[in-house]
């Protein structure tokens, strides 16, 4: 019972982790409708970018989080106001291209900087250990949740208290009502950027912090979050935070039992455990946990 309860708790840090990708995509194809794979690169981009304000700087981590956090959103804020802003009238091929050589060349900026090498975050988490309820789980596994949630609740206040986010709703609903009303899509769209910046940054040095390491690996990660985004539905931020959790809890599971009880189906069952779920998922339900369904007459 007690390891399955670490299990669990695992498998909430890492959804949360996921949930926070999957945020990211959830903003910009609200705002835009672009579905951003090059949330990945700036995922990459802010872990490496902490662990240099940590490691080279010499600030501690508690102020190298929000450095990274902003310097990745203004790069993001910048994609979209030079590359992406005018391609939004192509077709949508074009434009998920686009997003894809962006997503290589952000990988490649801090191979070219730091190399290949696994760099240590040097954050205060490390090994540390507590106990709850006799359950020894890691401590950057509960920051990540609170991380997580702390985001969330933030985001929530930004919908519904500020203008930008009555303004980033009422251009989803409706962009030329927007427009119409005075609302700037473009300050819109770049905010949208922004914020998915960030919330890529964070998930990042969550994923290269603790017993972990900083690698060219991480990109990687931000894939494994689509099917959350998709399974949760595109342009529900609640379904992206349920898609997430309930990906990083089976991929923690399946991680776990599976060499025991299915040892024929190799031992990296857990990182295709996502797509079978949303392979699966789409079978019964499209439009995903939150989205709606669409119909159209011919």
């Amino acid at each position: 019972m007690i390891d399955f309860t670490k299990l669990i708790f695992a498998g909430l840090s890492l959804g949360s982790v996921y949930a926070l990708i999957a945020l990211g995509f959830v903003m910009v194809y609200k705002a835009t409708g672009i579905l951003n794979f090059a949330q990945g690169g700036l995922l990459m981009l802010g872990a490496y970018l902490a662990q240099y304000f940590i490691n080279g700087l010499g600030t501690t981590f508690w102020i190298a989080l929000p450095m990274a956090m902003l310097a990745t959103g203004l790069v993001a804020a910048g994609l979209q106001r030079t590359i992406f802003d005018k391609l939004l009238t192509h077709p949508a091929f074009t434009v998920i291209m686009a997003t894809w050589a962006v997503l290589i060349v952000l990988e490649q900026v801090p191979i070219t900087l730091f190399g290949y090498d696994f760099l240590n975050m040097n954050d205060p988490f490390g090994l540390a250990m507590v106990s709850i309820a006799s359950v020894q789980v890691f401590t950057i596994d509960l920051w990540t949740l609170a991380f997580a949630a702390g985001s969330v609740a933030v985001l929530a206040v930004f919908f519904f208290r500020t203008r930008m986010g009555l303004a980033m709703r009422a251009t989803a609903s409706d962009p030329e009502a927007a427009i119409a009303q005075g609302i700037e899509p473009r300050l819109v769209h770049a905010t949208a950027w922004f914020v998915a910046g960030m919330l890529a940054c964070l998930a990042g040095v969550m994923l290269g912090g603790g017993s972990r390491l900083v690698s060219p690996e991480l990109s990687h990660v931000a894939l494994r979050a689509i099917p959350a985004v998709i399974l949760g539905g595109l342009s529900s931020p609640l379904g992206a935070v349920v898609g997430g959790i309930l990906i990083g809890i089976a991929e923690v599971l399946t991680a776990a039992w599976a060499p025991t009880l299915a040892p024929w189906l190799g031992k990296n069952l857990h990182l295709v455990m996502p797509y079978f779920l949303l392979v699966g998922f789409l079978m019964f339900r499209p439009q995903g946990l939150f989205g709606q369904r669409q119909s159209g007459r011919v």
